[in-house]
């Protein structure tokens, strides 16, 4: 029994395999079609293009870009009456891109009203549709390339344009369009396919890229406005920006073919996500939001929050970015400028006071250390004349008589510490030159024993 069941699977283990010849007998048979619409198309070109009315076209092609070109001087005089040149424009590199591309474009629209003239008079278009292909990808690919700074996104958008342009020029497009419309995976009532999927891919990003790029266009135009104030115009370039966004994100939904009105459920969970995973950055968004609408902190203000006393740079969604004297950026949360104290020294004006100490001996002159501090006052360079500067005496103190300059300026954004500095630097060299004397703490030290202690003026004499 044992050895007839291993005689019956031996000649299972010993199949031949299948061979090399029938593997590339397989992969031909099922590329067979496509080789053959491919070597169709090739056949059809080659006939069409080395053609009687071919070559005609091709002639006609070469003469209407010699004239183009002869006509291009003239062209650019009237570009440049049309939009002139500005150093300071946002849109000179544009604008040199669509003087370069004058030429194509002339070359491109002859050859669009040499189409119909040539159909009219019985000759085939095929080689004049190939150029008009091939010289729309050129000037399509010349302007976005222009526009987008990122090289990556660029190469793939000159890329995806060729590509589109080669499978247009082989009558391969609408099949290949088919070919991706027939992938697609049911949902419910919606139906997805491969090729919504890159349609709305491609939509998104086009979308996206024009959102970012007219807001960035929008703050520029909104840095030069000077109607506005700085809180308005970073109000207006956040809502803006916001718009912009969800805008391109229903737009590119749209086109996928997804109903909005089916995201109702989603939505309702994003709601609870936010109130509970996401309720610092909302409290965030909604601070800066009320800080640019109420306008209590705005870019350019010098605010004293939590120990950092710096000017602010930025008004962000999420953030405030302070910038202090010694160059470093604070990223202040917005909802700290909401719920905790601000000091804002610029809030509605720019002039404020400052107030520093200065001691002297009790021996000292009093009037002319007060007349000494009122010309170290007018010395420093940053102190205002009007409001008037004042010295107070503030007390008697332990080791000094008390004093207090009182000055006032008008950039506080320029630092604080620095004019104290330069103030006292000043009354010091003052004080130097007449005699007025800066104390030293004093301390009267008292010593008490039950022991009695004899001295011996002997000794003393002899360490003396």
């Amino acid at each position: 029994m044992t050895e007839k069941a291993t005689t019956a699977a031996k000649p299972a283990k010993e199949a031949p395999a299948e061979t090399a010849e029938e593997i590339t007998k397989g992969v031909t048979e099922t590329f067979a079609p496509m080789l053959e619409h491919l070597d169709s198309i090739y056949q059809i070109i080659a006939f069409r293009v080395f053609s009687y009315h071919g070559l005609v076209q091709l002639c006609l092609i070469l003469l209407l870009g010699v004239v183009c070109w002869f006509l291009r001087p003239t062209a650019i005089k009237a570009f440049d009456r049309l939009w002139p040149s500005g150093r300071k424009s946002q849109l000179l590199k544009l604008r040199t891109t669509c003087q370069q591309l004058l030429w194509p474009v002339l070359w491109l629209i002859t050859l669009w009203v040499a189409s119909p003239i040539m159909r009219e008079l019985g000759y085939a278009t095929y080689v004049l549709r190939i150029a008009t292909s091939l010289l729309n990808a050129w000037i399509f690919i010349r302007l976005i390339t222009s526009v987008v700074k990122d090289p990556f996104w660029a190469k793939a958008i000159a890329i995806v344009t060729w590509v589109i342009a080669a499978l247009n020029i082989l009558r391969l497009l609408n099949p290949t369009i088919a070919l991706l419309d027939s992938i697609a995976v049911t949902v419910g009532d919606s139906r997805f396919s491969l090729y919504l999927v890159i349609k709305g891919a491609l939509i998104a990003a086009f979308m996206l890229w024009f959102a970012a790029s007219a807001t960035q266009l929008l703050q520029a135009r909104l840095s030069k406005a000077k109607n506005l104030t700085p809180s308005v115009k970073v109000l207006i370039g956040q809502l803006s920006k916001f718009g912009l966004l969800a805008l391109a994100v229903v737009v590119a939904l749209n086109a996928v073919g997804i109903d909005l009105t089916a995201l109702a459920v989603l939505s309702g969970a994003i709601g609870v996500g936010i109130g509970f995973g996401l309720q610092k950055i909302v409290s965030n968004l909604i601070s800066g939001i009320i800080l640019l609408s109420d306008r209590s902190i705005k870019p350019g203000d010098v605010i004293d929050v939590g120990g950092i006393v710096g000017w602010v740079t930025t008004l962000g969604a999420r953030y405030t970015s302070v910038r202090t004297r010694d160059g470093t950026e604070h990223l202040i949360p917005n909802e700290e400028l909401i719920i905790h104290q601000v000091v804002n020294w610029s809030h509605s004006d720019k002039v404020v006071r400052r107030k520093i100490p200065i001691g002297i001996h009790y021996d000292s002159d009093l009037l002319l250390a007060k007349q000494l501090i009122y010309d170290a006052i007018s010395e420093t360079t940053r102190i205002l004349d009007d409001p008037k500067p004042n010295v107070l005496l503030r007390g008697f103190g332990d080791s000094s008589v008390d004093l207090e300059a009182r000055i006032w300026i008008n950039d506080p954004e320029a630092g604080l510490s620095n004019v104290a500095s330069e103030l006292l630097e000043n009354v010091w060299f003052k004080f130097k030159e007449n005699g007025v004397e800066i104390p030293y703490p004093q301390r009267d030290l008292h010593l008490r024993s039950s022991i009695p202690v004899n001295l011996d003026k002997a000794a003393l004499k002899k360490t003396g």
